[in-house]
């Protein structure tokens, strides 16, 4: 079978470009055409990669920019066409590129022109090192030469980052399977003893869970740059952490809550997938109504495998290690959200594609986000479940059916889902799915914290108990020493009295605020007492009459 080859070399790294030499087949054609990816799965954004391709060019035979993201070469007859361009990477991203004097992160979509009609065909990268870089390392299958491994398909290809430097490679093998936990930037601050134990004890706990590990090895790409996120893939996954993270309880367990979602995904998504996700267009969207599916459980399970492998509390599970995130946090996340009266779930999903990665100062007031309602959605329909059943039934058994019914090729439709979990039910849940993802309802919790033992208990924004602090509903940030409105959030005082995003906030009943004091000044007003407020729009200088409410407390979880 022909077969597709790329070489890529970094011959002056700190430049940040990578270049790369390819050869495709052209299977007698007199011309081929070439495209490159605009997005890259589990990052559903079209994020127009071909913008940091520079200089393609196709030795003696004519080549032809013909769209944002495709060439045509006339092939001259040729049976391979050889190509040669550069690649800008300076994205520290988990779905981007970076390059520089230390190391390399490639991602597959961003990095390669393939061959249109040819993603079926094997594709070989070998990558050429500078002297001082010794290792490279990837989910895919290595050759028997350095440095070069083999991708069965285009689909594999970008499904598989590559990290090239000298990282600290640590392992362990669980049942022959090997893994790597690869650290790029590891310093003494890090405690990789530390990481690599507790890996090993969420790899144990959801091969126990899922009854097996679908994969012959596995690769963590643990980038310590300061940056964050993460990204999943079918036997490896990018994070992007601090070297700090280590350090306290709640940077800990955050670490290990991504490590976790990521790994997670190794059968939600990778696996078992919404029907929309593949076979993929790699050039346009893919829209789907499942994302709360795809990451809300996934973000549901993340922290409950920390709980249940035992990692974490059940007090750190319900209200994280310093009492205001976990469960409790995400459920007040959404409640406080004023697009959740806007956006369903399953439009959320829809349109993460314009949506979710674009915020603005508004995103707040018309949108939800699918991680955050899907982990509650699915935290209520675990309770559901459980209750419908007498207690011989859960989540955990509606994900097993579903894996052992569509892991396959077609993935499931939103209506499969939906009958899988009546099935386990054993009852209709029309209602239930109408009222927490297909609609804008209020979510009704009362089940869920009578099944599982637990009770709201909110207290004052700062933590104490007694009168609430004084609040506007606006966010703010101090700019060149200025105290500017950044956000406002719907049917609060703010934005009942007129304030703009924008808005230079200068006084409160004309005694100056200075940047920087603003939460302190509130501090000495009540809730309900009217205020005036001077302020600079477009420097000019206007005042708004505003009654202030009670800062919304923070909700956490206790049992009963």
């Amino acid at each position: 079978m022909s077969s597709i080859r790329y070489t890529v070399r970094f011959p002056r790294p700190s430049t940040h470009y990578a270049e790369i030499e390819a050869e495709f087949p052209t299977s007698g054609h007199p011309e081929i055409q070439l495209f490159m990816a605009v997005w890259t799965p589990g990052s559903y954004l079209v994020r127009e990669y071909a913008r940091h391709v520079e200089d393609v060019r196709a030795g003696n035979c004519p080549i032809v920019k013909t769209a944002k993201n495709r060439w045509t070469v006339e092939t001259g007859g040729a049976d391979r066409i050889h190509i040669s361009y550069r690649v800008y990477c300076r994205e520290m991203s988990v779905r981007t590129n970076w390059v520089e004097d230390t190391f390399a992160l490639l991602n597959g979509a961003p990095t390669f022109l393939s061959l249109v009609g040819g993603r079926h065909l094997p594709h070989h990268v070998r990558l050429i090192l500078p002297p001082e870089w010794k290792t490279s390392i990837s989910g895919l299958p290595q050759t028997n030469l350095p440095h070069e491994y083999l991708a069965a398909d285009y689909d594999t290809l970008v499904d598989s980052p590559i990290l090239a430097g000298n990282p600290a490679v640590h392992t362990f093998d669980i049942d022959g399977i090997p893994h790597y936990l690869v650290n790029q930037g590891e310093e003494p601050v890090w405690d990789a003893a530390r990481a690599v134990a507790d890996l090993e004890t969420i790899v144990r706990h959801y091969k126990s869970m899922w009854g097996s590990l679908p994969y012959d090895k596995y690769v963590f790409l643990n980038l310590i740059t300061e940056a964050g996120g993460g990204l999943e893939h079918k036997n490896s996954m990018v994070i992007m952490t601090s070297r700090w993270s280590t350090s306290t309880r709640k940077a800990w367990c955050g670490w290990l809550s991504l490590a976790s979602h990521e790994f997670f995904h190794v059968w939600n998504v990778k696996r078992l997938r919404p029907a929309e996700l593949g076979p993929f267009d790699y050039e346009g969207e893919n829209h789907t109504r499942s994302l709360w599916v795809a990451e809300g459980i996934t973000d549901y399970y993340a922290p409950l495998a920390l709980r249940r492998a035992g990692l974490i509390t059940d007090a750190e599970y319900l209200n994280g290690p310093d009492g205001t995130g976990g469960l409790a946090g995400i459920i007040h996340a959404l409640q406080t959200t004023p697009g959740r009266l806007v956006q369903s779930a399953e439009l959320a999903s829809f349109d993460a594609w314009i949506k979710l990665y674009r915020p603005d100062e508004n995103s707040t007031n018309t949108t939800i986000s699918y991680y955050t309602k899907g982990t509650v959605v699915a935290w209520l329909l675990d309770a559901r479940l459980r209750v419908a059943t007498g207690g011989a039934k859960s989540l955990d058994d509606l994900i097993l059916l579903l894996y052992s019914r569509h892991s396959g090729e077609t993935g499931f439709t939103p209506e499969q889902f939906k009958a899988a979990a009546e099935e386990v039910a054993g009852t209709s849940l029309r209602d239930f799915f109408h009222r927490t993802v297909e609609t804008t309802e209020e979510l009704d919790y009362a089940e869920a914290l009578e099944h599982f033992g637990l009770r709201f208990h909110t207290a004052s924004a700062d933590g104490k108990t007694g009168e609430g602090k004084a609040w506007l509903g606006a966010e703010t940030k101090v700019d060149n020493s200025r105290l500017l409105v950044t956000k406002i959030l719907r049917g609060t005082p703010a934005h009942d009295a007129g304030l703009n995003v924008d808005d230079e906030l200068l006084a409160i009943d004309d005694f100056r605020v200075r940047p920087g004091e603003l939460a302190k000044r509130l501090e000495n007003y009540k809730p309900g007492r009217q205020v005036s407020l001077l302020l600079a729009r477009r420097d000019k200088l206007t005042r708004l009459d505003l009654t202030l409410g009670e800062e919304p407390g923070r909700l956490t979880l206790t049992s009963l």
